[in-house]
């Protein structure tokens, strides 16, 4: 899934990969898929980008954007988004597929669910894009300690920390799989409670998003997903399916996987108690 670190690779190789190809061709919703979004009718997509010219790319929490001249591309959540080298074969199922003009394409794939979107420039007005466009990055100054505190409103306090940090769009692309490192790192449990945290404790989590984050991104993305050139990232997830049942690297004591809230939580039981 994209999650914040892999939006952030994902939008560092395009500029370096495809910025100022030409796009000569487009071809959409190829492989139907129920759960594959996009803005508008896809089939307005080759009127919109073909001639384009791709330009700068930008990362908003886990939303990747392309600008193609006046208009911009949108992928998030569930896309394998793949860059095919000239002379390769491009893959046979996808939602979205841009050919260059030096023979290479540009493919997004939806595996669960995700965004595929085409629009121009500023035509855009999905909440989830809005809100992940407004708020502060964990990698940046802006999100500080004074920012951290106002999300603790009255409302969360019943919150586990999985829910407080990865639903509602509290920080935008901190989802399922970042949180089980960033809660390893502050050796809390993703069941406790956000009314369990003291001030110390709030000061601790800040540190474990922020550094956590930044050391994804610096890796090239968790080893749990795969980059532009589909090549898996070099940051080592402690906490994921990679290591479930395996030895906690700071105690010994095997990593555990539950189901909560709709998805997996994996956790060192006791490194992160109760």
């Amino acid at each position: 899934m994209i999650e914040l670190p892999e939006a952030a690779v994902l939008a560092k190789q395009s500029n370096e990969i495809i910025r100022g190809k030409h796009i000569r061709d487009v071809i959409t919703a190829r492989s139907p898929h129920k759960f594959a979004w996009y803005f508008g009718d896809p089939q307005h997509y080759s009127a919109l980008l073909a001639g384009k010219v791709i330009g700068e790319a930008v990362s908003y929490g886990g939303q990747v954007e392309i600008a193609a001249g006046d208009a911009r591309l949108l992928f998030s959540d569930g896309v394998n988004l793949r860059y095919v080298r000239p002379g390769q074969k491009s893959p046979g199922k996808h939602q979205l597929l841009l050919e260059f003009d030096d023979g290479a394409f540009l493919v997004g794939s939806v595996q669960m669910y995700g965004d595929v979107m085409a629009f121009p420039e500023g035509r855009n007005d999905n909440k989830y894009y809005l809100v992940a466009k407004e708020k502060p990055s964990p990698l940046t100054d802006r999100f500080d300690e004074a920012y951290f505190d106002s999300l603790f409103d009255a409302d969360v306090a019943g919150l586990s920390l999985k829910a407080f940090l990865a639903t509602e769009q509290r920080i935008p692309g901190l989802g399922n799989g970042v949180l089980q490192d960033i809660l390893f790192t502050a050796r809390m449990h993703p069941k406790n409670k956000v009314a369990s945290l003291s001030a110390a404790d709030r000061r601790l989590l800040l540190d474990a998003v922020k550094t956590s984050l930044t050391e994804m991104v610096a890796g090239g993305g968790r080893d749990t997903e795969n980059d532009l050139l589909g090549a898996p990232g070099g940051y080592m997830t402690r906490m994921s399916r990679n290591t479930a049942g395996q030895a906690c690297a700071a105690c010994g004591t095997p990593i555990r996987k539950e189901a909560y809230m709709g998805g997996s939580i994996y956790y060192c039981a006791r490194c992160q108690r109760m």
